[in-house]
């Protein structure tokens, strides 16, 4: 498939059955897209550990050591939804780098607890953060949300469609937790992360990305009713099928295997060697996963960045939480290897040379 003045080649290739997506650039064409600011908001409330020892069988030791996670932020306020917490994020965005949001073209945000079913989001927090020439939407494909739209910003920007991309991963997982399940409580977290994507001045930015994905994975991570299969009525409300249900050792199995081949990929076709990445940025699913994904890529453990241990996985928000802990980290030119793993399921990496030095 190929974008108006074939500035993205997209090739369909059949691996072991599956469908994967390769994203590749013709340098001869293409305009790179770069992050050029970040943003973030998390709740004030936390729970941690302790906490959840009194609500569930469960406790600190053995939360930690099979996820990382000591805490998570919880955002208990009802009106503090998933589109309150990405209008924070894109606020502060906005604020610590002095955008003016009427310049921002394009507003997506990747999410999979959206304010309503039926209205994006995506257009309500541009409205509220005054991008009032701004198009929006919004993007689906759980934890791998915020990776798909690196490449969907990306794109727009390289074909000369829009100037100013805002990116934004958020999640209200709280929503769709029931807190009495100690297999999926002491994971999930809330939170909001943002990124501005600018055509790049200096050649740095956007490089490439593979996507993947596999319809078996609803089957294992899901919310098995309120959808338009299995619409929700008082006896599935009352049994719990409305709140998110997932087969642990499955997703971790398809994870693992998934990050890790889809980053190895993207290394071998950008001609690096682990030991010329700066940085992977990967999904805050579990500690776990990310240590056995970062161990088959032959990266030294100092290079893998984490934050899981204060948010807990905050789905969509990951990637971007990440890149605003550590934004004074990075230094212009560093490279990183982005991936993640979620429901349906989806997964990807992709390489981006960050755009600039971090300035207080």
């Amino acid at each position: 498939f190929c974008f108006e003045q074939k500035t993205f080649i997209f090739t369909k290739q059949i691996v072991q059955g599956k469908d994967k997506h390769t994203m590749k650039r013709d340098s001869s064409l293409v305009t790179k897209a770069a992050i050029t600011a970040v943003g973030s908001y998390v709740p004030e409330e936390v729970l941690t550990n302790h906490d959840l020892e009194q609500m569930v069988d469960t406790n600190d030791e053995w939360i930690r050591s099979r996820t990382g996670i000591s805490e998570r932020r919880i955002a208990k306020n009802p009106q503090h939804s998933t589109g309150f917490m990405a209008v924070k994020a894109a606020q502060n965005l906005c604020q610590n780098n002095h955008i003016d949001p009427s310049t921002i073209d394009l507003v997506l945000v990747a999410t999979i607890t959206p304010d309503y079913q039926v209205s994006s989001t995506a257009p309500y927090v541009a409205t509220q953060i005054g991008a009032t020439n701004a198009f929006a939407f919004d993007i689906s494909a759980a934890c791998s949300g915020f990776l798909y739209g690196m490449s969907t910003a990306a794109s727009f920007i390289s074909s000369n469609q829009y100037k100013k991309v805002l990116l934004i991963g958020a999640d209200k997982m709280s929503s769709i937790i029931d807190y009495t399940d100690r297999a999926t409580c002491i994971i999930f977290g809330d939170g909001a992360g943002a990124a501005l994507f600018e055509a790049s001045d200096n050649g740095f930015g956007f490089e490439n990305a593979i996507h993947g994905n596999d319809g078996i994975g609803r089957e294992y991570l899901n919310i098995q009713e309120g959808g338009s299969l299995y619409p929700i009525n008082e006896n599935t409300f009352n049994a719990g099928k409305h709140y998110l249900n997932q087969e642990g050792k499955t997703v971790f199995k398809y994870a693992v295997k998934h990050m890790a081949e889809t980053s190895k990929k993207v290394i071998q076709n950008n001609a690096l060697t682990a030991e010329e990445i700066d940085y992977v940025i990967a999904h805050q699913a579990n500690k776990r996963i990310i240590d056995a994904t970062t161990n088959h890529l032959g990266v030294a453990e100092e290079k893998v960045l984490t934050n899981i241990h204060k948010y807990g996985n905050t789905t969509a928000a990951t990637l971007p939480l990440l890149l605003a802990d550590f934004e004074s980290t990075f230094k212009k030119g560093d490279k990183l290897i982005f991936t993640a793993f979620g429901g349906g399921f989806t997964w990807g990496a992709a390489y981006l040379t960050w755009n600039y030095d971090y300035q207080n």
